[in-house]
């Protein structure tokens, strides 16, 4: 029946035998580590050695279930796994394993057509691989080696050097799955196991549950569901597979897939961060739905109408190679913008330091969208005036307690500022970059520590105060009190201090600095000069602002309160 949606169990001995599986172009890499893989094996070997007569469930996958034709033309059955790529890829790996450990000819072979079917001209019986990985073209000329080349897993130094060296990151880590999976048998507490009853067990006490569908819709849905412990799918692969659909040939899907799967893998999780900003420049307006239905609702399919003509709204992207191409055009300004390398821009590393001060410091990055879209407008001209003033706009924003909602909402109109305006000096000179200077001063001369600001501002004045000859460079970082929020009864502080005044000052811009370390609460009580040499001296070295306030002598009220105006006149400056 068409689109009929299937479900049951099945033993891992009949998945491959009777089963075929294609990896398809919207499904990520193969990422599992040694903790799955060697979890994977663990429990099977728990589950054999414990129950050994019990079925043992390890999982289930979904499929959209298809028909395909080899080159001479004899059709059959081939199935996209949705999920389960990770587990199904690693069973692979572990029957070439096995292949090349056991010693006798009757297990070898049965492991061998687990990987791969030889072509049989008589019974019309085409050469198939039982994991085909589609566009990935090194991956599959991988497995086709693992699986045609005896004793191919028992080559670990060349296995170790794909590992580190191989051109695609599924490959790099089925070779590293190899050598887990061998590791795994030579422990000292596994070489007891009898590999030819593992085997036996494996394919006749090893399950899953499989869910299948003809439907693509039904598939992802399901996916959706059913997904246990596998890597899931993300909204972004989804996305993928949509624009993959609407191209015609197949060099460009291989190039736009190559082109998705780059990114994700230089990027990682904050891929599908890139794509909301990519959303916000084109819809230039809050995000209420998942990535993919804010897509398909607000980009390619608008649900709002005109309200000049009642009429539905235009697509902002077409499906396929436009929405490729914007992609990758904005793909490529976010990945120079954050290279660190961008010295050539202001002859220093003025811009480089600003940004990575702001990823760092900022509470969200709902200013890229902005940024972004000025840098591709305006092809980079002034782009550190126009940086700077954004990084003004979003902090004073923020720190004047103005709500995440109009923060963006802030940045959103900017980006409309920047669609409308004839020049980049248009932009510069917004009234849309102006900010309460008033209420961020209000809030910057009180008590900052404990606020969710007071890291960034911290930073900000080491941007300040930095050389900018020299990159910014910081991994740990803690806000550090100088005078101590605790002190000890009978310390310095307690003599040069009274309760009222530290009440006053302790928590306030002026006595505070950045420590390269975290915090350690008995030395950040010492007295003044002890602090300075034990705890100070060899952890504020890449903290310019530290640096020039510990210069002082001494550390009294009065040091305080200069300090607190050197520190605001600097904002106050920067600010304008």
């Amino acid at each position: 029946m068409k689109n009929e949606i299937k479900s049951e169990k099945i033993l891992v001995g009949k998945i491959f035998s009777e089963m075929w599986f294609r990896i398809p172009e919207y499904q990520r890499p193969y990422v599992w580590g040694n903790d799955q893989v060697s979890e994977l094996l663990d429990d099977v070997c728990y589950a054999m050695l414990e129950k050994p007569d019990s079925e043992y469930f390890l999982g289930s996958f979904v499929f959209q279930s298809q028909k395909t034709r080899s080159g001479d033309g004899v059709e059959f059955s081939e199935n996209d796994l949705l999920d389960g790529q990770q587990r199904m890829t690693t069973l692979f790996l572990l029957f070439a394993v096995l292949r090349d450990r056991l010693g006798n000819e009757k297990a070898m072979k049965s492991c061998q057509k687990r990987l791969f079917q030889e072509q049989d001209e008589y019974d019309n019986i085409p050469e198939r691989l039982r994991i085909m990985f589609a566009i990935r073209n090194d991956a599959q000329e991988f497995i086709e080696s693992l699986a045609k080349a005896d004793q191919f897993t028992l080559q670990r130094e060349k296995l170790a050097m794909i590992g580190k060296n191989g051109s695609d990151i599924s490959i790099r880590n089925m070779a590293k799955a190899i050598l887990n999976i061998h590791e795994f048998f030579d422990k000292d507490e596994n070489r007891d196991i009898n590999l030819d009853k593992f085997l036996q067990f494996l394919l006749n006490n090893v399950l899953l549950i499989y869910v299948s569908t003809e439907n693509l819709e039904d598939a992802f849905r399901l996916f959706t569901i059913l997904n246990d412990r596998g890597v899931p799918l993300r909204n972004s692969d989804i996305l993928k597979s949509i624009n993959l659909g609407a191209l015609a040939s197949d060099q460009e899907k291989e190039k736009y897939a190559k082109l998705w799967e780059d990114a994700e893998s230089e990027l990682g999780d904050d891929f599908d961060r890139f794509l909301s900003h990519v959303r916000a420049i084109l819809v230039k307006d809050k995000a209420r739905l998942s990535l993919l239905q804010e897509y398909e609702d607000k980009i390619y399919d608008p649900k709002e109408r005109e309200k000049s003509t009642g009429n539905k709204r235009p697509p902002l992207l077409q499906k396929g190679k436009e929405t490729f191409e914007f992609i990758k055009k904005h793909l490529e300004n976010y990945k120079k913008i954050t290279s660190e390398n961008n010295y050539d821009v202001t002859g220093d590393f003025s811009f480089d330091n600003l940004i990575k001060t702001m990823f760092t410091g900022l509470p969200s990055t709902d200013w890229v969208p902005p940024f972004l879209r000025y840098y591709d407008k305006f092809e980079g001209k002034n782009i550190y005036e126009f940086l700077t003033l954004l990084d003004n706009k979003f902090s004073a924003d923020w720190i004047s307690q103005l709500t995440p909602t109009a923060r963006i909402e802030a940045m959103n109109n900017i980006t409309k500022e920047i669609d409308n305006a004839d020049s980049y000096v248009d932009v510069l000179r917004s009234d849309k970059l102006r900010f309460d200077a008033d209420k961020l001063f209000s809030e910057l001369e009180g008590k900052i520590y404990g606020r969710r600001f007071a890291r960034y501002i911290l930073l900000k004045l080491d941007y300040l105060y930095k050389n900018q000859e020299q990159r910014m460079n910081f991994e740990t970082i803690s806000i550090e009190h100088i005078l101590p929020q605790n002190p000890s009864d009978d310390s310095q502080w307690k003599k040069d201090f009274s309760d009222e005044s530290r009440d006053m000052l302790t928590d306030k811009i002026g006595n505070l600095v950045l420590i390269s370390r975290k915090k350690n609460t008995s030395q950040g009580r010492l007295d003044y000069k002890e602090k300075k040499e034990k705890y100070f001296k060899n952890n504020i070295d890449n903290s310019p602002n530290s640096l020039r306030v510990l210069q002082e002598d001494v550390w009294d009220i009065a040091t305080i309160q200069r300090n607190q105006k050197t520190c605001l006149e600097k904002l106050k400056s920067h600010y304008k």
